[in-house]
């Protein structure tokens, strides 16, 4: 599924326009990557759990070349699912 796809399944269950579906998912998605980027977590009950993890930087051989290449420290969101999720998809 793609987020056009997305946005049309908001739009005929919700009884939305297309515009005003595309406008929630967009909302939507800019808040959860908004919090995420000031290092806070979203619980989105019986769905998951969205976090921010800190990676540490790291020297690593690319196998191929055999030269080192320096990865910086940098922060990457992390998904969790929740128990209503694993249910639903194990169906």
């Amino acid at each position: 599924m793609t987020k056009g796809d997305l946005i049309d399944q908001v739009a005929r269950k919700a009884h939305l326009t297309k515009k005003a579906a595309e406008e929630a998912v967009e909302v939507f998605l800019n808040e959860i990557g908004r919090i995420l980027s000031k290092g806070e977590k979203v619980v989105l009950s019986g769905f998951g759990t969205f976090r921010v993890i800190s990676m540490k930087g790291k020297t690593v051989k690319i196998p191929k070349t055999e030269k080192m290449v320096t990865i910086k420290s940098h922060r990457s969101p992390r998904f969790t699912p929740g128990k209503k999720l694993k249910r639903q998809v194990a169906r």
